[in-house]
């Protein structure tokens, strides 16, 4: 790992969800956008790329979603898979305090703010 690289990643599907999920956490984080679609050869990259780090997939509870996260399970078999309730369907439509639920039960820092919501 480099020095000042995040060591944790976040695979998501879409420049929203990026910044739904960006908004929403305190540490440092990299957050990598497939948007939508990975082909093989940039999956394959991704594969080398991140191989040091630990990696989290956070995509939409839709078909395409599922169809990206089974890739990820076939390719990345170490990397963690985070989910949405499927009553949001979206990732960028899920509220904030949803996302940081599921983002601090996988240990990584969020902003507090969005957990004193979950409890009002």
């Amino acid at each position: 790992m480099e020095f000042g690289q995040p060591d944790k990643v976040i695979i998501v599907e879409g420049t929203s969800d990026k910044r739904k999920v960006k908004s929403v956490l305190k540490e440092e984080v990299e957050i990598i956008c497939t948007n939508g679609t990975i082909s093989i050869t940039r999956l394959d990259e991704l594969v080398d790329e991140l191989a040091e780090k630990d990696v989290y997939i956070l995509v939409d509870a839709d078909e395409s979603g599922e169809k990206l996260r089974k890739q990820f399970k076939k390719e990345m078999p170490e990397a963690y898979h985070l989910y949405i309730d499927r009553m949001y369907k979206e990732v960028a439509a899920s509220p904030m305090n949803h996302i940081a639920t599921v983002l601090l039960a996988a240990d990584i820092e969020v902003n507090p703010v969005y957990l004193e919501q979950r409890m009002n």
